[in-house]
């Protein structure tokens, strides 16, 4: 998972970089969102791997960190929202549809898993439940990131084609 993480989002910062299709102000931040991730797993992953009982600050800290990139990606989604109103083609509908419902179901996870852990009560706490939650919330939404906010995109497709002459 951390392979597929630290890979996937060093090809959207690649691609970004290489393409100067790509040097937009919502690549720019898809970028930026990359080699957050990348940092954010890096530093936390060894550290939950050697002692996931005692991780639940560094959690709650990259919760807080995680509010500014999330309020950006928000914003693009009220920008979505209202132009699908402005599609008239049952297939620009749906397109625009599955991008904002693969946006959600990651911002979705990322609130969720937090949520979940500051809303469930100390009774019915246990370190595994902690443990799951810590691996969705800092392992598979970085993971997910490049996939869902930029590996499908046909601009970045081209993109790294271009980077590796094709071969993609």
């Amino acid at each position: 998972m951390y392979l597929v993480t630290v890979l996937g989002n060093l090809l959207i910062i690649l691609a970004t970089i290489s393409d100067s299709h790509l040097h937009t102000p919502m690549y720019f931040f898809l970028s930026n969102l990359s080699f957050v991730d990348i940092c954010f797993t890096s530093t936390t992953l060894p550290k939950m791997l050697v002692n996931i009982q005692k991780y639940m600050v560094m959690y709650f800290a990259s919760v807080l960190l995680g509010v500014g990139p999330l309020a950006g990606i928000l914003y693009f989604y009220c920008k979505i929202v209202s132009s699908i109103c402005k599609i008239s083609s049952t297939q620009g509908r749906y397109k625009a549809f599955s991008t904002c419902a693969s946006h959600l179901s990651v911002v979705s996870l990322f609130y969720g898993t937090g949520l979940g852990v500051y809303l469930s009560s100390p009774a019915t706490h246990s370190p595994h439940s902690s443990a799951t939650t810590s691996v969705m919330y800092n392992v598979v939404t970085p993971m997910l990131n490049p996939f869902i906010y930029s590996l499908r995109n046909k601009d970045v497709k081209r993109a790294l084609r271009r980077l590796f002459g094709g071969q993609l």
